[in-house]
């Protein structure tokens, strides 16, 4: 369920690339007009306007983009134009190998995707920067959180919503056992079981563990593990129980983001960014502020 608006005219991916390369033409860029139109198409025709500007002008339209735009709003289309794999491995390259390592980034990337989305994601990364992406993460993680990311990006786990209940029980003991029962904290059951399960059972874990225990899973990671290793679990656990990605579920994130933090994600994009930057954000999550 997107907030992406579209014309309610289809829009000619031949006509789009003509009007962007009017707006970049001149004395400064028309910034309103780039966004009006990249920010309400899809992926698909996305992907169309930049083969119509390679055709008709000879010219990559990303790098046009990189050369008119600037700062965070050049950023952030750069990423929007890409598909959704290859920003991925464009976000967790730059996470793992830029000037600056964002491993929070690069863990968000990893443990927020299903295997088939990794898995393609993996291809592309391969192909885009000539490396696997497993050796930038061992080159610069390390301890339970490397494990982790490693374990998440081998292993095939199923994505259909079917769990075993007494695999469920035994994982929700097991947790307990490797965690809040004992001194000290058995890292590599926590590894074992998040990397190796669905999001549908380890959403039933947690709930089985809540009824066993009297207590959130949630809660127990957090006390049992830190830093970018209890970041990682988290972000599986929330994506279990609430498995969102932008432009496909975007109401669904805000929906979220609104019971997390009484305030609408619009209005948070409104105080936090401005200019050129702040208009293309809300184009793609919709005005709707409160």
């Amino acid at each position: 369920m997107a907030s992406l608006t579209m014309p309610p005219v289809p829009a000619w991916p031949r006509q789009d690339a003509i009007d962007l390369h009017k707006a970049f033409r001149g004395f400064g860029c028309d910034s309103t007009t780039v966004t009006n139109i990249l920010a309400h198409r899809d992926a698909t025709q996305r992907s169309l306007i930049q083969q119509e500007y390679r055709a008709v002008f000879n010219q990559d339209l990303a790098r046009r983009i990189a050369s008119e735009l600037s700062g965070h709003h050049k950023r952030a289309m750069l990423l929007w134009i890409l598909d959704p794999a290859t920003r991925d491995a464009t976000i967790l390259k730059q996470a793992l190998t830029g000037d600056i390592t964002n491993l929070r980034a690069a863990t968000e990337i990893v443990c927020s995707r299903t295997p088939s989305q990794l898995q393609i994601m993996r291809q592309t990364y391969r192909a885009r920067f000539g490396c696997y992406v497993e050796h930038d993460v061992t080159e610069r993680t390390s301890g339970d959180h490397q494990r982790l990311l490693l374990a998440y990006l081998a292993i095939p786990r199923a994505e259909g919503h079917e769990v075993d209940p007494s695999t469920v029980t035994l994982d929700a003991r097991d947790l307990y056992k490797a965690g809040e029962r004992r001194l000290g904290t058995d890292e590599r059951a926590f590894i074992r079981i998040f990397s190796q399960r669905s999001w549908a059972h380890m959403a039933a874990v947690a709930r089985a563990y809540h009824h066993m225990y009297d207590r959130p899973l949630e809660r127990a990671v957090k006390s049992e593990t830190s830093g970018n290793f209890g970041f990682g679990l988290l972000t599986v656990l929330r994506c279990a129980d609430s498995p969102a990605r932008a432009e496909i579920d975007m109401q669904y994130i805000k929906a979220e983001y609104h019971s997390m933090y009484k305030r609408s994600l619009a209005d948070a994009i409104h105080a936090e960014t401005s200019g050129n930057y702040r208009t293309f954000l809300l184009s793609l999550v919709g005005r709707d502020r409160t």
